[in-house]
């Protein structure tokens, strides 16, 4: 077995990256958040200047790259490879944002865990002596998801109660070999988990059980306990995922029981009408790369457990009754 392989489904690294730098945008409803001051930069519109949400979108996850990599000094064509996804047909945001940006590119989806699952296979290239310097990103937009997976918000349809509010928003974090700093130590690839749920409008309960089983294969892998970390942060459950997940830690017998928030019921405040929360890609990356990290930064967290989560369903399969795999990746960030 090798040396970094630890259990059935986590790795250890050797050599652990290094958070080097990271950037978060947001756009007016994020900015106008409990964190709305955490963000590096807090947009006045939806569109940015471009003529679609689309291309907005795209613009966003770029200036977001942009913005990271500034923050060491460099410019973006010392980075060696962009791995990079989001909710798009196609990944158009990453993939546009990609040709502008004209480095190696890496394209990812992982739906809503697409944050960790860049922070992962990022890890691993530089943990593993190939690359030196990559970026880790990924960015979604509540009007381009909202088209495509529901209903154009111009129609006025009715959301459910159940229903999570796409953040638009973006985070980037550059990985680099050696110096101190946050360090990616450890991460556990998850499964998919699918329980049968198929209410595309409750994506944070079939989130939940995926977020479970990925948590609890980590702490067997890892032989930790847990309280081992600070906190252990899921993408974005929302208030109903996340209140079935504390349900499900209690079942699976996790004694004591973690420190555990969600990204999705972080973003927003109570009065701004977002239902069960936040979602979208963007959510745990602006989080992750908003506040979290800046409390690593300051000590107020040395061990952090990102759990990005993912429903990986499309139109399609939803107007065809399928249920709604998930997915779940952690990856474990201290201060060393």
């Amino acid at each position: 077995m090798s040396a970094k392989k630890k259990g059935l489904q986590s790795v250890v690294f050797l050599n652990p990256p290094r958070l080097a730098s990271w950037a978060s945008i947001v756009g007016p409803k994020e900015g106008e958040g409990p964190w709305g001051n955490s963000f590096d930069v807090k947009t006045s519109d939806y569109l940015l200047g471009e003529q679609t949400w689309e291309k907005a979108e795209s613009k966003l996850l770029q200036e977001t790259i942009t913005l990271a990599m500034s923050k060491t000094g460099l410019g973006v064509d010392a980075a060696e490879v962009l791995l990079a996804g989001d909710l798009m047909n196609q990944i158009i945001s990453a993939s546009f944002a990609a040709r502008t940006i004209n480095i190696p590119f890496l394209g990812l989806y992982g739906a809503c865990s697409t944050m960790a699952e860049a922070l992962i296979v990022g890890a691993m290239l530089v943990d593993g002596g190939f690359y030196q310097r990559v970026i880790a990103a990924t960015s979604s937009h509540h009007y381009s998801a909202e088209r495509q997976f529901r209903f154009p918000v111009e129609q006025g349809v009715q959301r459910s109660p159940s229903a999570q509010w796409t953040a638009t928003a973006s985070g980037a974090v550059v990985l680099e070999a050696g110096g101190t700093g946050p360090k990616i130590t450890a991460v556990t690839v998850g499964k998919i988990v699918d329980m049968g749920q198929s209410d595309a409008n409750n994506m944070g309960a079939a989130m939940a059980p995926a977020a479970a089983d990925t948590i609890k294969m980590h702490f067997a892998d890892m032989e930790i306990l847990p309280d081992h970390y600070d906190l252990i942060i899921t993408g974005d459950l929302g208030s109903i995922g996340a209140a079935l997940l504390k349900q499900l830690f209690v079942r699976d017998g996790l004694v004591p029981l973690p420190n555990y928030s969600d990204c999705g019921m972080l973003l927003y405040d109570e009065k701004q009408d977002v239902h069960a929360g936040a979602s979208g890609c963007g959510c745990s990356a602006a989080m992750l790369c908003g506040p979290l990290l800046a409390k690593m930064q300051r000590g107020e967290l040395n061990k952090l457990l990102f759990v990005g989560t993912g429903a990986l369903l499309s139109p399609t399969t939803s107007l065809q009754g399928e249920s709604i795999p998930c997915i779940a990746h952690a990856a474990a960030i201290e201060n060393l």
